[in-house]
């Protein structure tokens, strides 16, 4: 009776790994997607600027920046500020698309594990389950399956031979 419990949470175990697996390709594509949206945002946001840099300081922003410091009027001197953090964002933004260009592992490693915190817990918050059925997310859910399964497996067989050990020990004790 145990062994045919342990059997049926092995594959429970198994199915629930396999589900979380074949979420891991949509989060890194919902993530991408909404780098990309924040990109066009923020690169939208910031052609007004680079097109007065362009005109008039040889498209070179950080002197549009340090002309605006160097204003008398407290308005530019505040949107010099402003300026900086756009150009920042869109640069690291572009960064961040860039690593999202790479090899679906790469990819997948990046978002899980450098991505942008802020970006990430808006994808999460916003995410809607789905289960693809292309070759990445069977690929993901099968080796997480795997994993699950297995880890289970290891922790189950380390209690019961830790188990079989303790009883054992009181046994060569008494």
């Amino acid at each position: 009776m145990i062994k045919f419990c342990a059997d049926y949470l092995r594959i429970i175990l198994f199915c629930g790994g396999l589900l979380i697996g074949i979420q891991i390709p949509a989060v890194v594509d919902q993530y991408a997607k909404r780098i990309d949206a924040q990109l066009t945002e923020a690169v939208d946001v910031f052609a007004g600027f680079q097109q007065t840099a362009d005109l008039y300081f040889k498209g070179n922003i950080k002197n549009l920046i340090s002309h605006y410091k160097s204003s008398d009027d407290p308005v530019f001197k505040n949107d010099a500020t402003s300026i900086l953090f756009i150009s920042d964002r869109v640069t690291y933004l572009k960064s961040e698309k860039l690593a999202l260009e790479q090899s679906a592992l790469m990819r997948t490693a990046h978002v899980l594990f450098f991505a942008d915190n802020k970006v990430f817990q808006q994808t999460l918050e916003h995410y809607s389950y789905m289960i693809l059925i292309d070759p990445q997310a069977l690929i993901w859910g099968l080796i997480s399956g795997l994993l699950i399964a297995s880890f289970f497996d290891l922790l189950f067989y380390g209690i019961g031979y830790l188990s079989r050990l303790n009883k054992r020990h009181k046994k060569l004790s008494a």
